[in-house]
């Protein structure tokens, strides 16, 4: 299976979903390497937009993301990354999802989730992603 990475300029969006409750978990990038990485691997690697370079889910906090299935949309040009989480969150703010607000009808954005772990502790000093 070839994924089309040119139509993002070298990137393709990658959907993490918990495979047991089906919840999404999050929303990353990958990069050729990233995605080769996270099949050759089993725990999911991204490519970071902000840092660019290779990251892979757990390498400072430990909440790894083990990948139970890939699958493919049908225009190859994204993935949905079923996973098993280790940890208790895998957002960076401390939430188990990185959606963890909701968007009200008056447009203002209300936090639905409950923060899982304290991500001062997890990241000593880089929490940006």
């Amino acid at each position: 299976m070839q994924l089309d990475f040119a139509k993002l300029g070298g990137l393709v969006p990658a959907i993490v979903q918990d495979a047991g409750s089906g919840e999404v978990l999050m929303l990353g990038f990958m990069n050729e390497q990233a995605y080769a990485d996270t099949r050759a691997s089993g725990e999911v690697t991204f490519f970071s937009r902000t840092r660019g370079k290779l990251w892979r889910k757990g390498e400072q906090s430990g909440h790894v993301l083990r990948v139970r299935e890939v699958r493919v949309d049908c225009d190859n040009d994204a993935v949905l990354l079923r996973v098993d989480p280790v940890g208790p969150g895998v957002c960076h703010e401390g939430y188990r999802s990185c959606f963890f607000r909701r968007v009200e009808t008056d447009g203002a954005a209300e936090v639905v989730g409950e923060r899982t772990f304290d991500p001062a502790a997890v990241y000593a000093k880089d929490t940006q992603r």
